[in-house]
């Protein structure tokens, strides 16, 4: 049984490898100008940019406007991509990037979709009760709070990740994700305040 088990997870590692290796193949033929490459990357990416968009929007033409901008900026500057390993990463950052100044243009309130409250853990640190109403006192967080809750929680984004997604130290992604945290309690409890906004975003 022990042998079956090894060789289920030795497999699984060796897709895992040929996946990555497919993945940099792709990023590598998408910098040197292949447009097909590019499309194939979208392609395996745009479920989750999508997502992600319309987790920030509750709306699907805004999602949608901000995903076709998010593509756009991708392809005007991969050749710059330094590292092809953070190619999903590198996109994550456009896409955020794409949908804060978005909704700072149109001057938009963030509403959390569901998915994401059903996809919001135990931290082991704080714990949020399910009887909760999350969704309404996500609407009043600030944008730095929802980003780096948003890849902890829906993305299952590590420190490390969030920190080299939004390009700030992981001491500032604990911070935000901690006070985050902290202030969706404190609205809960009726004890809402608003916070100064720091360097992160």
């Amino acid at each position: 049984m022990k042998r079956f088990v090894a060789l289920i997870s030795l497999t699984g590692e060796k897709r895992r490898g040929s996946c990555l290796n497919r993945q940099l193949g792709l990023v590598a033929r998408a910098k040197a100008g292949d447009a097909d490459a590019f499309q194939m990357l979208i392609h395996q990416e745009k479920a989750n940019l999508y997502k992600m968009a319309f987790v920030y929007t509750r709306n699907e033409e805004d999602a949608l406007e901000i995903f076709q901008e998010t593509v756009y900026k991708a392809l005007l500057s991969i050749s710059t991509l330094k590292e092809e390993q953070y190619f999903t990463t590198w996109l994550t950052r456009i896409l955020i990037n794409s949908a804060l100044a978005y909704l700072a243009r149109k001057r938009k309130v963030i509403s959390l979709s569901k998915d994401m409250i059903e996809n919001v853990r135990d931290t082991g640190s704080v714990r949020l009760e399910e009887r909760i109403d999350l969704l309404e006192a996500m609407e009043e967080l600030e944008e730095k709070y929802v980003t780096v809750l948003l890849l902890r929680f829906y993305k299952d984004y590590s420190v490390k990740q969030i920190a080299e997604t939004l390009d700030c130290p992981e001491g500032t992604v604990k911070t935000n994700i901690h006070r985050g945290l902290t202030l969706l309690k404190k609205k809960l409890k009726g004890e809402y305040f608003d916070e100064r906004k720091n360097s992160c975003l």
